[in-house]
C-alpha cells in the first residue's frame, strides 16, 4: 500500500486528471464546472474524514487498516488540502464564467465561513513539515490541528446538513460526518480517563 509523500503524489494525480476528465467531457462549460465543484467536494471529505479520524481509530480498533491510516495521517491532510485546492480553484471559475449563477449558489456567510476554513487548511498544510512543525512548536502545533480540524468538521457539516432535506443522497454523507465526530469524542474520552488515573495518588 503507497504511503508518505508518494501517496499525497498518487492521490494528487488522480484528482487532477478526474478533474481535466470531467472539464473536458463537457466542452469546459459551466456543467463541467459544477461536476468538479460536486467531485472535489467529495473527495475532499473523504480524505478530510480519514485524517480527522485516524489516531482515534488507531486507538478504538487498531489493525493494519488503522495504523496504516494514522500512519499516513500527514499525508491524507496534504492530499486533502490538495484537492480542497482544486475545489476552490473551480468555485473561483464559476464566479469568473457564471457570476449570476455562482451567487445565486452561495451567500456572503458561506464564504466567510468557508473562507475561514481555509485558512485553517492553509495553515495545517503549511506546518505538515517538519521543519515548519517545529518552528511552531508541539504545543502549538496541536491546537492549531485540534481547532482547525474541528473547525473544517464543523464546516462541512454545515454543507451538508443544510442539503440532507433537498435530497436523500446526503443522509449517509451527514451519518458519516456524524460518525466520525461520535468516534474522536470517544477517543478523546478514553484517553482523558487514562490520563486520570495515570495521575491519581
Amino acid at each position: 500500500m503507497t504511503d508518505g509523500w508518494r501517496l499525497v503524489g498518487v492521490l494528487s494525480l488522480l484528482m487532477a486528471a478526474m478533474s481535466l476528465y470531467f472539464l473536458a467531457s463537457h466542452a469546459w462549460d459551466v456543467e463541467g464546472i459544477r461536476l468538479v465543484i460536486r467531485a472535489t467536494a467529495r473527495t475532499s471529505l473523504v480524505l478530510f474524514l480519514l485524517a480527522f479520524t485516524a489516531s482515534a481509530l488507531a486507538q478504538l480498533a487498531p489493525n493494519a487498516a488503522t495504523r496504516w491510516q494514522r500512519r499516513n495521517r500527514r499525508d491524507l491532510g496534504v492530499s486533502f488540502a490538495v484537492s480542497h485546492g482544486i475545489h476552490l480553484a473551480v468555485l473561483i471559475a464559476l464566479a469568473r464564467v457564471d457570476p449570476e449563477l455562482f451567487w445565486k449558489l452561495t451567500k456572503i456567510a458561506n464564504i466567510v465561513l468557508a473562507g475561514t476554513a481555509y485558512l485553517f487548511i492553509a495553515a495545517m498544510a503549511a506546518t505538515s513539515f517538519d521543519r515548519t512543525a517545529a518552528w511552531l512548536g508541539a504545543r502549538k502545533w496541536r491546537l492549531l490541528h485540534l481547532i482547525g480540524g474541528w473547525y473544517i468538521w464543523i464546516s462541512f457539516a454545515t454543507a451538508i446538513g443544510k442539503r440532507v432535506p433537498l435530497s436523500s443522497f446526503y443522509w449517509p454523507l451527514a451519518a458519516l460526518v456524524l460518525v466520525a465526530a461520535i468516534v474522536r469524542l470517544i477517543a478523546m474520552y478514553q484517553r482523558g480517563r487514562r490520563t486520570a488515573a495515570l495521575s491519581a495518588p
